[in-house]
């Protein structure tokens, strides 16, 4: 898993390269994005990072319905 700073710069910068790597949780909402998802960034104390969107789905968060992480095609899901 990449640190916490590394994914919150990809993030900010919706970096392509990273799509698929970690998945981003926003506590605030209760849902998880790709990297790349279009949606309006969320505050940096309200985001936590998972490895995959099994392990975000785990912890109790929904998918996000713009970037469908659940479907994406590298996600074993």
């Amino acid at each position: 898993m990449l640190d916490f700073d590394t994914c919150n710069t990809a993030r900010l910068r919706r970096d392509p390269s990273f799509d698929g790597l970690f998945f981003t949780a926003v506590r605030t909402t209760g849902i998880y994005c790709r990297p790349v998802c279009p949606v309006r960034q969320p505050l940096t104390r309200n985001v936590s990072f998972y490895p995959t969107a099994a392990a975000a789905e785990r912890a109790g968060y929904r998918p996000c319905l713009r970037c469908r992480p659940e479907t994406a095609p590298f996600c074993p899901a």
